[in-house]
C-alpha cells in the first residue's frame, strides 16, 4: 500500500510503521485480504494513455484550494496529479505504510518541488489523519489490502470536514484477488457510519469509483456487524 514542505495542521499526526490486528472491539474482517504487492498498480504511461487521474479527479470535483489525503500512495501516481488540480492554495497529504516507499515518494515530491505535499508514514489499522481537515480522502486500488477494514474506517471517519468525500477506485473481483465487490464496499463503509453517494463503472481502467460521505452517528466498536463475501 499506500517530502517537501510539511502542512501545519498534519503535523499533529505522527507516523509509525504498524494496515491490520482488529483491537479495541472491532470485528474482523469476514473476507480474504490481499497481499501488498507492488508501490504502483500500473505503470503512469498506460494509466495517462486512458485519462485515468484526470477521469477520477473530475468525478471527484477536485478544485483548487481543497486539501486532500491520497492514503496508500505508492509512488506518487495520484499524489503528484492532486497537486496540480489542487494548485498552491491546497494541501495533499500522501501516506503510505511502508517506509521504504514513503521515502521513495517524499523523494519524488522533493524533486518536483511539490511545496504542497507532505509525506509521511501511517498505520495499519488508523491512518491517523488529523479531525475535521480533508475535503476528499482517496483510496485508490488499496482497500483490499486493508486487514481490518472496520476498525480502519473507524478511525478515518472524524478527518473528513462537513460535506466532505472519501473517493474509492477498485476492482470488482473478489479481495483476495486484488479487488472488492461494490456490495461489500459499500456495506463494510455503511457498518461505520458512511453512506455512498454515487458509484460509477470504469471499464477503461478495469474498476470502479465510488464516493461515501459520513451520515449519522459513528458507531460504537462493538456495535458494528461486519459483512461477508461470497
Amino acid at each position: 500500500m499506500r517530502a517537501a514542505a510539511c502542512m501545519g495542521l498534519l503535523l499533529l499526526a505522527t507516523g509509525c510503521d504498524a494496515f491490520g490486528g482488529d483491537e479495541g472491539g472491532f470485528p474482523p474482517a469476514d473476507r480474504p485480504v490481499s497481499d501488498i504487492v507492488a508501490a504502483q498498480f500500473r505503470d503512469e504511461e498506460s494509466r495517462d494513455r486512458v485519462n485515468e487521474a484526470d477521469s477520477v479527479m473530475e468525478m471527484a470535483a477536485i478544485e483548487p484550494g481543497m486539501t486532500v489525503a491520497d492514503i496508500g500512495a505508492g509512488n506518487g501516481y495520484y499524489t503528484i496529479r492532486l497537486a496540480r488540480r489542487v494548485g498552491d492554495s491546497g494541501r495533499v497529504l500522501a501516506e503510505d505504510v511502508i517506509a521504504e516507499t514513503r521515502d521513495r515518494l517524499a523523494d519524488r515530491v522533493t524533486r518536483e518541488r511539490l511545496d504542497n505535499v507532505s509525506v509521511r508514514l501511517g498505520e495499519f489499522s488508523d491512518p491517523k489523519l488529523p479531525e475535521n481537515s480533508f475535503d476528499r480522502i482517496f483510496m485508490v486500488h488499496m482497500y483490499h489490502e486493508i486487514e481490518s477494514p472496520y476498525e480502519f474506517l473507524w478511525n478515518m471517519r472524524p478527518a473528513l470536514r462537513d460535506g466532505g468525500r472519501v473517493v474509492v477506485v477498485d476492482a470488482n473481483r473478489p479481495t483476495n484477488r486484488h479487488g472488492t465487490p461494490p456490495d461489500l464496499l459499500n456495506c463494510e463503509f455503511e457498518a461505520v457510519g458512511y453512506r455512498r453517494v454515487s458509484y460509477t463503472p470504469m471499464p477503461q481502467i478495469g474498476g470502479y469509483l465510488a464516493m461515501f460521505v459520513r451520515e449519522g452517528e459513528r458507531p460504537e466498536p462493538g456495535d458494528i456487524v461486519a459483512c461477508g463475501q461470497d
